[in-house]
């Protein structure tokens, strides 16, 4: 979009981008940490059971990143709004 204004789109909407592929980084952490905690406690016979902090901080990084992603889809349509030609 950048390219098709031949200008530089304002600061926020470059923040926001980063910001969502941020929380998309914490989201698959979270998910990596359950999977290997989950793994882990197989492995020594411990009950089926889920380590609810693990889930929470799971959950928590994906409602984190529902907003991030609204965001970023604001800004994305702002930033169209600004290329098309008037």
């Amino acid at each position: 979009m950048e390219r098709l204004r031949s200008s530089p789109l304002h600061a926020n909407i470059s923040t926001a981008l980063d910001k969502h592929l941020e929380v998309i980084h914490v989201v698959q952490s979270r998910r990596k940490d359950e999977i290997v905690n989950a793994s882990n406690r197989q492995r020594q016979g411990a009950p089926r059971c889920q380590d609810d902090r693990d889930v929470f901080a799971l959950a928590l990084a994906i409602r984190e990143m529902s907003i991030a992603t609204r965001k970023a889809r604001t800004t994305l349509w702002c930033a169209f709004q600004m290329t098309l030609p008037k």
